[in-house]
């Protein structure tokens, strides 16, 4: 039976922006970037109230279907615990529909506030990174961008079934999907830059333009090139380059995103490594040094904003 919780219980969470893919790790490689959004939740008597600034105000549902609310409503489930009411409070500065985890880290975000406000009332309910990571994961699909926003840093993540499930344990779900994920240390000198155009992408139409199938030539070529980008991005990035050439996702997706993969080839060109964030329509260029002056302003003069955002560690709560 659930416990519910009193009035006046407040947490306040931190969660990152994240990018995916990273070039070749389609659906499994993530870094989680230095742009954050905040929510604030406290328990109240009865019923709830949402508000919403920043990004998304006017076009996201100010009620019970607003994808932090159900992220929170979830939190407290797994938990075992409830609330009569809720005051919510999102301070969004993540762009969204831009390929930068917004979604994901609005489920983050929820969940986290969700199960600290489970542990305020009783601290042995509190919840490590794995179980976040399976939460977010849950609502996503896929744990790239969730895991990214949980653990900070870059990510590597994977999905098993529950059959094939390396480690047991009561937090995965006896039938479905298992998710998983290590964070990995960036290199020092990693400097990630976002070229974030004013249009959206929807990620289900992006995705909807890959095919089935793919050649066993291509498969391999990624498969090489993410096991390079493991040892590029913590070890070695003066390989950067040939680490973030993709062949399954980036040229499928090339005919709707025409501004994006014209910049890709442009930085490219430029000696600057440079892939598609996440679905997109952003671009992440994976440089070490400053990003170039010229570029920046032919850049700004496509519609670009150019933001050098730092990697981040995971979601934070107080």
């Amino acid at each position: 039976m659930s416990r519910t919780l009193p009035a006046g219980l407040s947490v306040t969470a931190r969660v990152p922006a994240s990018s995916a893919n990273l070039g070749p790790g389609f659906d499994s490689l993530g870094m989680a970037l230095g742009i954050y959004d905040e929510i604030e939740v406290r328990t109240t008597d009865s019923g709830l109230t949402i508000r919403v600034e920043g990004e998304g105000a006017d076009d996201v549902p100010w009620g019970p279907s607003h994808l932090v609310v159900r992220a929170i409503e979830r939190g407290l489930e797994s938990a075992g615990v409830w609330a009569d009411g809720l005051d919510v409070v999102c301070r969004n500065v993540i762009p969204h529909s831009r390929g930068l985890g917004s979604s994901a880290s609005a489920v983050v975000g929820g969940l986290a506030a969700g199960c600290a406000l489970a542990a305020k009332l009783d601290p042995e309910l509190a919840v490590g990174a794995a179980r976040l990571v399976q939460l977010a994961s849950e609502f996503e699909g896929h744990p790239d961008n969730a895991a990214a926003s949980v653990l900070g840093g870059i990510v590597v993540s994977w999905t098993e079934t529950a059959a094939d499930a390396t480690e047991a344990s009561a937090d995965i779900p006896e039938h479905g999907r298992v998710y998983r994920a290590v964070r990995l240390d960036p290199h020092p000198t990693l400097r990630p830059v976002v070229l974030i155009p004013e249009v959206r992408s929807s990620t289900a139409h992006t995705r909807g333009l890959l095919p089935e199938t793919v050649p066993h030539g291509d498969a391999a070529f990624n498969v090489s090139r993410a096991a390079l980008a493991v040892v590029a991005l913590t070890q070695r990035p003066d390989l950067l380059m040939p680490a973030t050439a993709d062949r399954l996702h980036q040229g499928q997706r090339a005919p709707a995103l025409p501004l994006t993969t014209a910049w890709i080839e442009r930085l490219r060109a430029a000696g600057i490594p440079a892939t598609v964030s996440g679905a997109g329509p952003t671009v992440l260029a994976l440089g070490t040094s400053e990003f170039p002056a010229e570029l920046r302003e032919l850049a700004a003069a496509d519609g670009l904003r150019v933001v050098e955002p730092g990697l981040a560690e995971g979601v934070q709560v107080d």
